[in-house]
């Protein structure tokens, strides 16, 4: 089995349009797929992958290309490590976001609702808050705006009432335990619609990922150069939305500001209007690829 089959791989190269000598970062190392084909691309350039998961650290341990970096950390540190490795400025950043298909496919990590293991899903497993803190030690007003917001969970409040009632009793330990709490109020042929949707929002919350999002895509407007290149993959409306808000608006929420002449004061221009979508062949041949949305950006002049 591959580790991880990238999603849209032409079509990313394509939007960093690469430049052999440019630096590039890929900002989601996962198997390598990606970074593989960025390096392929260059000559006496630089590539600095970062990721925090162990494995993904292993993986790069095979790649032995002069130009390659390979930084062991979440990637809202972006700003940090460029300085470190003295990478002042940057010609190209990619972001395959969310969960790769090795770590959904192995089930001791608990991130998959088909598996049954201990409630984890800690992309960095040095950390110490994992899914099992969230179930069994948040309150129910958070569990509620967690599934809500994070997950779209319609009945949010009714779920969280639920597993604070079910916990008391005896604590939820697994993720086989949690789909059984979840059973009794997923609707009627779209329940494992509703798995999903309660698996991602605490794989979310124990991953601070939206947040991370945030704070990385803040820091790409200020390493990047003039015309240097965004491409970001995204694969869930919660994540498109903030890529789509700092793109056209240069912030998360409001709407976009403006000079005294009109002119909108944001580092990025769009190149599409609308995201990319991968081709009815690889939606059929790579699941994965079903909800990703590729969108790609322009560094403008906007300091």
């Amino acid at each position: 089995m591959k580790y991880h089959i990238p999603v849209m791989l032409n079509e990313c190269l394509s939007g960093l349009k690469i430049d052999p000598a440019g630096t590039y970062v890929d900002l989601t190392f996962g198997g390598g797929g990606h970074s593989g084909a960025i390096l392929n691309n260059i000559g006496s350039g630089k590539l600095f992958s970062f990721d925090q998961d162990d494995e993904a650290a292993e993986n790069a341990k095979a790649i032995s290309h002069d130009g390659f970096v390979f930084v062991k950390s979440n990637f809202r540190y972006l700003k940090k490590y460029l300085k470190l490795y003295g990478a002042k400025e940057v010609d190209g950043i990619l972001a395959d976001l969310g969960v790769s298909s090795h770590q959904f496919d192995e089930a001791g990590r608990g991130f998959s609702f088909q598996g049954d293991a201990r409630l984890d899903m800690r992309m960095d497993r040095n950390q110490t808050l994992s899914a099992y803190e969230v179930v069994n030690e948040y309150p129910e007003e958070q569990l509620h705006k967690i599934f809500g917001i994070y997950g779209e969970v319609k009945n949010a409040k009714t779920l969280a009432q639920a597993i604070v009632r079910e916990r008391i009793v005896t604590p939820i330990e697994t993720t086989k335990e949690l789909v059984s709490v979840l059973e009794k109020y997923a609707p009627r042929h779209r329940e494992y619609k509703y798995y999903a949707q309660v698996f991602q929002a605490l794989r979310i919350e124990v991953n601070d990922e939206l947040k991370a999002l945030e704070d990385a895509l803040v820091q790409c407007a200020e390493v990047m150069k003039e015309g240097g290149r965004l491409v970001v993959m995204s694969y869930h409306s919660l994540e498109d939305r903030i890529v789509k808000n700092f793109i056209q608006k240069g912030k998360f929420f409001g709407e976009v500001e403006k000079d005294l002449f009109g002119n909108m004061l944001k580092p990025f221009d769009a190149e599409n209007r609308k995201p990319i979508e991968a081709s009815d062949a690889e939606k059929a041949e790579n699941p994965r690829a079903r909800s990703a949305k590729l969108r790609v950006a322009i560094r403008n002049n906007y300091k």
